[in-house]
């Protein structure tokens, strides 16, 4: 997702608005994958709309993950991993999301798919299921998979969200869709990925990433590369919140890189 109504770039023409994203963020969840595979010229687009250093973990389409459930979507796959190529480097991750029902029964069916899978990616996988983050035994089968093909487990943070009850019209529809799960801070390989939500509250939301700022400044002291995305309810904060967390991080580990610094956006004109 690069582009919201209530973000600068919004005011640009569509085919614009991923550059001025990355004028602000140098990664982007590829949630629209999910939903569709987008035709490869598009996709080329992105790319000539990007540097090469910046990142796209695109999602696997649902009619793979949550259709198929890994097991029989050969053709929606190539079609996927074709329209992705004209990324290069750029696609940096490839992640499979799985849906709430897909449990420790249905390990050697990843187990299957993810040795399948060109080894010229990375990739990394979030599971939904409750067991996977309260049994034992199911944390340890998930894990030993992933390690089989160096793929990373993605953790969805919803802990602060639903620390306390919703008080807008987008908290109460995300209350109804997100997952409630338990914490999971571990990375297991060297590009760990988290996915972050706060609250519509800026100020709520900074003070429930606090935990993550110990994490990911370990990671990166461990010679870790972690990617974090930072979500609200509405996203009209996003891009200003994923920037003052990596601007909290630098202030640990002042030899950081900066993120690019946006360029100005102003209104559409005739002249």
């Amino acid at each position: 997702m690069w582009t919201h109504r209530a973000w600068p770039g919004h005011v640009l023409p569509a085919h614009e608005r991923l550059r001025a994203y990355a004028g602000w963020c140098d990664a982007v969840e590829g949630n629209t994958t999910f939903y569709a595979t987008p035709a490869r010229e598009t996709v080329a687009s992105w790319a000539e709309q990007t540097d090469p250093d910046f990142r796209f973990l695109a999602k696997l389409p649902k009619a793979v993950t949550h259709e198929r459930r890994l097991t029989g979507g050969e053709a929606e796959l190539r079609a996927f991993l074709h329209a992705m190529e004209p990324l290069g480097p750029r696609a940096d991750t490839l992640w499979v999301q799985l849906p709430g029902s897909f449990g420790p029964g249905d390990l050697p069916d990843l187990d299957r798919f993810l040795r399948a899978l060109p080894a010229g990616h990375r990739y990394a996988v979030e599971v939904r299921h409750p067991a996977f983050f309260t049994d034992a035994g199911a944390v340890r089968a998930l894990e030993a998979t992933l390690d089989r093909t160096g793929a990373e487990w993605v953790p969805f943070d919803t802990t602060a969200f639903f620390r306390t009850p919703p008080t807008s019209d987008a908290e109460r529809e995300a209350w109804t869709r997100k997952p409630r799960l338990p914490l999971r801070t571990e990375a297991l390989t060297d590009r760990p990925v988290v996915r972050y939500l706060g609250r519509d509250d800026p100020a709520a939301t900074v003070e429930g990433w606090q935990q993550w700022l110990d994490v990911v400044t370990g990671w990166l002291r461990e010679g870790r590369s972690p990617t974090v995305f930072v979500h609200t309810p509405d996203n009209a904060d996003a891009p200003d919140l994923a920037r003052r967390f990596h601007e909290q991080v630098r202030a640990r580990l002042p030899e950081l890189a900066p993120l690019p610094e946006p360029t100005p956006v102003g209104p559409a004109t005739l002249f």
